[in-house]
This record gives C-alpha cells, sequence and structure tokens, in this order.
C-alpha cells in the first residue's frame, strides 16, 4: 500500500462478494471502486502542483494541515481523510471472521468495557449517534487506553493524536444498497465480518 503522493487504489485483498451476506458485493464494489477511487484522484489533484509535499505519508499530511499552503488545506483534509478511513475500513473486514476479539485487545476491551457484549452495545450506539456522514473508531488515546469516538465526514483521528485500532463508515454509501435507512441493521452486520486479528495488530502497533 504506497502511503504518499502518487497515491494508487490497490484491488481489495478479498472478492466484492466476500462479505456476503453481511455487505453485498455492488456495495463493496462501489464503495471501493467509485468512492475511494475519488477520494484518490482528488487527493493527487489537490498535491499535484506542490512537489515539497509529495514524499509526505498520508499520516504526516493529515495531522499536518495548517502546514500545508491554504487553497490546498481543505482538499487533503478532506480527500486525504477519505483515503485513510476508506483503507482502514477495509483492511480490518473478514468472512468468516472471529466472533470476538482476540489477542491482547481482547483482554483490553474487557478491562475497559467489563465484557464483549457491553463494548458493542457502547460502540454501535456511538455509530447510530452520528448525524449525517461519518465514522465511530475505537482507538487508543495518548494514555494508551482504548477509547469510542465519532468522526464527521472524513476526519480522522490522527489529528487528535489518537490511534485508530478499527472503525466503522456509517455514510450511507456503506449500507443503503442492502439496508436502505436502516443503519442499526448494517452495524449489526459489520460486527458480523470484523477482522480482529487485525484490530488485535493494530493495537499492538499503537501500544
Amino acid at each position: 500500500m504506497n502511503e504518499h503522493y502518487k497515491f494508487f487504489n490497490f484491488p481489495l485483498p478479498y472478492a466484492y462478494d466476500a462479505m456476503e451476506p453481511y455487505i453485498d458485493e455492488k456495495t463493496m464494489w462501489l464503495h471501493h471502486d467509485r468512492h475511494l477511487q475519488t477520494y484518490i484522484d482528488d487527493l493527487n489533484a489537490a498535491l499535484y502542483e506542490y512537489p515539497q509535499f509529495q514524499s509526505w505519508s498520508l499520516e504526516t499530511l493529515l495531522g499536518n494541515i495548517p502546514k500545508l499552503p491554504q487553497d490546498i488545506q481543505t482538499d487533503v483534509k478532506n480527500s486525504g481523510g477519505g483515503v485513510f478511513n476508506h483503507r482502514f475500513y477495509f483492511s480490518n473486514l473478514l468472512n468468516p471472521a472471529p466472533a470476538q476479539p482476540t489477542g491482547q485487545l481482547k483482554e483490553a476491551i474487557n478491562k475497559k468495557y467489563g465484557n464483549y457484549q457491553h463494548f458493542k452495545e457502547q460502540f454501535k450506539k456511538a455509530a447510530s449517534s452520528v448525524f449525517g456522514s461519518g465514522y465511530a473508531w475505537l482507538v487508543v488515546d495518548d494514555a494508551g487506553q482504548l477509547k469510542i469516538i465519532t468522526t464527521k465526514n472524513q476526519d480522522t483521528p490522527i489529528p487528535l493524536e489518537m490511534c485508530p485500532v478499527l472503525n466503522i463508515d456509517v455514510w450511507e454509501h456503506a449500507y443503503y444498497l442492502k439496508h436502505y435507512n436502516l443503519r442499526n441493521d448494517y452495524i449489526d452486520d459489520w460486527f458480523q465480518v470484523i477482522n480482529w486479528d487485525n484490530a488485535n495488530k493494530n493495537y499492538m502497533k499503537c501500544l
């Protein structure tokens, strides 16, 4: 996965129908090949005339928006966030998936939230609460503690100095073809395809 300009949209590590019946094939294709591709194209366009920033990694760009020329700050924030958020979302899907968290992440979730069911309830509540478009995240904060947060549009946890472990995309394009306006049904299905082993790796990197 390339981390700096020029950005490319690499194939998913699974077939478009791999998450059936929880996430439908057409949604996965549109989400990856159309929505993510648009963010990549727009991010490349924003950086095209600024070679001094083309060696910056995606995370460096997102963590230093105020240091960019003012005329590309919004484009990099929105399009770069769209690239980061979507890549992270797709990387944490698996079918069949472990039924519960694994490794040290499991221990941390149980310690923080009591048990997995309590975590699910709080995470679903957060994801349901996003007004309009955005994401719900499981992150590690600067104190090394797990935290559930939400971000609007294509904002990321990076400027907040929080390290992402897991995220769910609750933009309507992530679920509308299958679930229509029933976001909670989509969230329930998403819980069936979480790649908990990869989320545990993310958690270990955050530590």
